[in-house]
């Protein structure tokens, strides 16, 4: 299987409306169980880092699909930086017995798979209403909200710790997806607006926010 990156990952990849998936207190003990044997030493881990547990992400994405391959993407500098995880730090840290860590690898996927169901639900919330016909505008003003908020929830969720941006920029994208724009006019759209204007370690602040927001906001409405 080629690499998995929760980075590449698109909305169709990550929508639970596509991608049903429910684990309950039974299942995540089933699931614990055929993750241990695929787990590394705690050694081979901190010697091979991320790449250790590549069957461990390969066996999620084969059961539940590539939306799964999240699971480990913890906030700062984890095994990738800048992700909305945290009960899973790094291989380094994380991977210890396999009775221990088994059951860690599940509740991170089940964080990462909440966190995709929260922005559904917020996106659902966020989007901008139907225009009554094709050609009718829409207000910018429900573009420039979205991003205000979803900036705003992305970096409170991130901690704005190391590359949280690129998460950020992703969930707009997703969230330009959701609303019926293909993937490369939302990465115009995104990048226009937020490329290069926010930082690690550094929490935008309310006039950041604004600035891109309105950029984000003008920049969709002219694509539309």
């Amino acid at each position: 299987m080629s690499e998995l990156w929760a980075r590449d990952l698109t909305w169709s990849d990550v929508d639970p409306s596509r991608h049903p998936c429910r684990l309950d207190e039974n299942a995540a003990t089933a699931l614990a169980d055929l993750v241990a044997p695929l787990l590394p030493s705690a050694g081979a881990a901190r010697e091979l880092r991320r790449h250790s547990l590549a069957p461990v992400t390969e066996f999620l994405v084969e059961r539940y699909g590539r939306w799964a391959c999240g699971w480990n993407w913890s906030a700062g500098e984890g095994d990738t930086d800048g992700g909305a995880v945290h009960v899973w730090c790094c291989t380094a840290h994380s991977v210890t017995t396999a009775a221990t860590t088994a059951p860690l690898v599940v509740e991170a996927l089940v964080e990462w798979r909440d966190w995709i169901e929260e922005l559904a639900a917020r996106f659902a919330s966020l989007a901008p209403p139907h225009p009554a016909s094709p050609s009718a505008p829409v207000d910018p003003w429900h573009w420039e909200r979205a991003c205000t908020r979803l900036v705003t929830v992305v970096a409170d969720r991130t901690g704005a710790e190391s590359g949280w941006y690129e998460h950020c920029e992703q969930v707009l994208g997703w969230f330009l997806a959701y609303n019926g724009i293909g993937e490369e006019r939302a990465r115009e759209i995104v990048g226009g607006a937020v490329g290069g204007r926010f930082d690690s370690w550094v929490a935008p602040d309310v006039v950041a926010v604004g600035a891109v927001s309105t950029r984000f906001a003008r920049t969709v409405d002219g694509v539309r």
